[in-house]
């Protein structure tokens, strides 16, 4: 009997991680992942696949823990996807998002240049980078311009990977992934947001919802699909760069007409707040990446329309909230 390729996963705890984790199970890997110490464990993503997937000790500030992790799980394949992932956060924690979402990367690169150097590794890359565009759509060459402290640690990543790739032969490919969203998409991203709140609002749970700038548009993909892009890229003979997206842009407002009417609400105008708190010190405007490349090489492009994610996040948080 062969023996099952392994995988490790840090932020396997979060939404992609968790999706990715069950992809590699069906696919018949050995899937370990990397986890925090934490005072209040939060595992209820990947709660159902506990007893599937062997977890670790680690974090991408400790150096000596991401060593140890390597050297226990072995792994053919590793997918750093463990960040500070909210953007908002990002300036009020600027020091701190740049250690973990950009030098941690290095310190992993460094770990399995140490450890496993023959693995594959894959780096969470972010259409944030792109920032301030300076073509539309963004493809694997448009200059970055980030606009946040989040965007800037994901330049650094992005660009230490590539190094690592090119000055000591490793097999690293980043994943330029646009915004991907799904059921598990944290409260404080605006899709999970506007999806909850109208099903939290339709079961009486509460009147309103207060959101910043409703006309910026985003590039919204399913989370789902976007995974097994990540895993098509490891499967390649030469490592690359592809951005991930749906080469469609949709705006805050776009996302509250579907949810609302999904939720059985009719018109959003009357449930919905502005509030400026919300507005970031520098927006991003327009976010649309071209899939072309990932479509070419990897013979990848997204299953799920925007109008079918969003309906579909609204009815996964209306039988969350029912009345029990």
């Amino acid at each position: 009997m062969t023996e099952k390729r392994s995988a490790l996963i840090t932020g396997i705890t979060g939404q992609d991680g968790s999706y990715l984790a069950e992809l590699l199970l069906e696919k018949g890997y050995e899937v370990h992942g990397m986890v925090r110490r934490a005072s209040t464990e939060k595992f209820e993503r990947i709660e159902h696949l506990r007893e599937r997937i062997t977890l670790h000790q680690g974090d991408l500030l400790d150096q000596r823990s991401l060593v140890d992790t390597l050297r226990a799980s072995k792994p053919a394949e590793i997918y750093n996807l463990a960040a500070m992932s909210f953007v908002a956060v990002s300036w009020i924690q600027p020091t701190l998002t740049a250690e973990f979402t950009g030098v941690g990367v290095t310190r992993m690169l460094e770990a399995m240049r140490e450890v496993c150097p023959q693995a594959r590794f894959y780096q969470a890359s972010s259409s944030e980078m792109f920032g301030k565009v300076l073509e539309v759509p963004q493809t694997e060459t448009t200059p970055f311009y980030p606009r946040s402290p989040y965007g800037v640690a994901k330049a650094y990543g992005h660009f230490i990977t590539v190094n690592y790739r090119e000055s000591y032969d490793l097999h690293a490919t980043s994943g330029i992934l646009f915004n991907h969203e799904s059921p598990r998409r944290g409260l404080e991203f605006v899709t999970r947001k506007i999806t909850w709140h109208a099903a939290a609002i339709r079961h009486g749970l509460i009147k309103e919802l207060r959101l910043g700038n409703l006309e910026a548009e985003r590039d919204w993909g399913y989370a789902k699909d976007y995974v097994e892009a990540m895993w098509l890229m490891l499967q390649q003979k030469s490592p690359e760069d592809y951005v991930i997206a749906t080469g469609e842009a949709h705006s805050v407002k776009e996302c509250c007409e579907v949810a609302f009417e999904e939720a059985g609400l009719g018109a959003f105008e009357p449930y919905v707040v502005i509030d400026e708190s919300f507005v970031r010190p520098a927006e991003v405007d327009h976010l649309i990446g071209s899939p072309a490349k990932a479509e070419k090489d990897l013979g990848w492009k997204p299953q799920t329309s925007f109008e079918e994610l969003i309906r579909l996040m609204t009815r996964a948080d209306l039988e969350l909230l029912k009345p029990r």
